[in-house]
């Protein structure tokens, strides 16, 4: 949160320069609060996470949150008056062009030297799971690798890795240019994930993604922790696919975990199903642990591209060198270019959900989006399917859409994920996802999908710094072995970028 920051138990002023502060509360109509040297009485009332204005703003004239504007007012918003998708509109427009200008990213966090229980594999990576996966080359054998991993549990009871998954998707055949490219490139980097032990890719034998291909496309590979099975080829794909199972598991389950530097930890920043006070709480706290991992040279991702429309100049502010500015550039431009091809307005954001939360513009969110990933540099930007390859602060392509940018997350190599919400979700990628809710309502109603929570921060004025010790055990103790919610209920499933025809 921004040094200016001022609250009270029932609204918050998050920077000098707004107009606008948040309801921490439900508000009534009538009530009078002291905000900027002056009395503000509610003319109507005001839900929790939601902005009123703290100033008469004009029609036409800028909103601001955050000390930026998040919009500008469709007609005048009286002082006390909510500020909404009802009278506030989008400044967003479509591709524009940004100067270089570089500002000294600011972390100040000191090397502690701590480490994580992990499993070290052949090629040096590690990795926080050793886990069994089936991975389905194409998905007409989606019903074949749940045949396997059932009859696979049934067969060894109490398994001696950390879990057994088949990674089901519906893609693989019948797809064209970047569509067949990007299911290829995610796949690879699922099945070379140092968090699996053992892995079957199982493939039909007619499809598209033909198995020999595939299996060319993965580079070096470890064959005996990665199997392949063409189920066409065989009399019997139940009998074959059991023995390969039992050999990749026989290899996994004498894996050990051992002391790994925090340095080689890799995390996604992943929201959804924001509300108005995610980026108050749940995004800055993230945006803390952020900032103590890559001082410690740890390795963080951002993604979700569209919702950084509004607060790219941020970013782009933050770029490491000129040729990192220019990758950010293009990064934006290319995805605003994306939605105009497809004739789509760059700005068609929030969400039902995010509006009913507090949320009135994409860059109301953008903003709050952002801030997960604290002040670090940013040091590399990925294009969707890549692999993180250097460490500290990337941004990668991918859309909002929490099962494929979760996903992107994961295939770049992010062993877990920091997953913000106001609104919750039961949603987990295949890779440990952890909930953090940005209200203790929702942690207390959903505990069985939130697994740390920055309601707090808000609620009671407890220090971020305290939270953010919390939530970094939490991380620690996760990368070791704790299970999170979505792993605990079984939610894990992945979602692939698909932009063109299918035949």
């Amino acid at each position: 949160m921004r040094n200016g920051i001022k609250s009270v138990s029932q609204y918050l002023w998050i920077d000098p320069k707004d107009n606008v502060a948040v309801a921490l509360t439900d508000l009534r109509k009538g009530a009078v609060l002291h905000i900027k040297n002056r009395t503000v009485e509610l003319k109507m009332n005001i839900p929790a996470g939601h902005k009123f204005a703290v100033a008469d703003i004009k029609r036409g004239e800028n909103v601001i949150k955050y000390g930026y504007p998040i919009g500008h007012a469709a007609k005048k918003i009286e002082t006390g008056m909510l500020a909404s998708e009802r009278n506030l509109k989008t400044n967003l427009e479509s591709v524009i062009g940004y100067k270089y200008i570089k500002k000294t990213a600011e972390v100040k966090y000191p090397r502690r030297h701590l480490t994580f229980k992990g499993y070290r594999r052949k090629n040096g990576e590690a990795g926080v799971r050793n886990e069994l996966w089936i991975v389905p080359t194409v998905g007409c054998v989606n019903g074949t690798g749940d045949r396997l991993l059932n009859g696979f549990r049934k067969e060894t009871g109490a398994l001696k890795v950390d879990g057994a998954l088949n990674i089901q998707h519906p893609y693989g055949c019948s797809q064209l240019g970047d569509d067949f490219e990007n299911t290829r490139k995610i796949l690879r980097d699922i099945v070379l994930h140092p968090n699996a032990g053992g892995v079957l890719v199982l493939g039909l034998g007619c499809e598209g993604n033909q198995p020999r291909e595939f299996e060319k496309f993965l580079g070096d590979y470890d064959k005996d922790r990665v199997k392949f099975l063409v189920a066409q080829n065989v009399r019997d794909e139940y009998e074959e696919g059991m023995k390969l199972l039992r050999e990749l598991y026989a290899k996994a389950s004498q894996d050990r975990r051992e002391s790994i530097p925090l340095s080689e930890l890799r995390i996604g920043l992943k929201c959804g199903g924001s509300d108005g006070l995610s980026g108050i709480t749940a995004n800055p706290l993230v945006g803390k642990i952020t900032d103590i991992l890559v001082s410690q040279g740890a390795s963080c991702i951002l993604t979700e591209v569209p919702e950084m429309f509004g607060a790219e100049t941020l970013l782009m502010e933050r770029a490491q060198d000129r040729p990192i500015f220019d990758k950010i550039v293009r990064l934006i431009n290319d995805y605003k270019k994306f939605y105009m091809e497809n004739h789509q307005p760059v700005y068609e954001n929030p969400s039902p959900g995010n509006k009913a939360g507090g949320i009135s513009t994409l860059e109301e969110k953008s903003l709050g989006c952002i801030q997960k990933c604290g002040n670090a540099t940013v040091t590399d930007v990925l294009i969707y399917g890549e692999r993180i390859s250097r460490s500290g602060l990337s941004l990668l392509g991918a859309p909002g859409n929490d099962p494929v940018s979760a996903t992107a997350l994961g295939a770049a190599g992010c062993h877990l994920i920091l997953f913000t919400t106001g609104r919750g979700t039961p949603f987990g990628g295949f890779v440990p996802t952890i909930k953090i809710s940005s209200n203790t309502a929702l942690a207390q109603n959903k505990p069985h999908w939130i697994d740390f929570d920055a309601g707090p921060i808000a609620g009671s004025g407890e220090s971020p710094n305290e939270l953010a010790e919390g939530l970094l055990s939490l991380i620690l103790e996760t990368a070791g072995g704790k299970k999170t919610k979505n792993e605990l209920f079984g939610h894990r499933e992945i979602a692939i970028f698909k932009s063109g025809v299918t035949l």
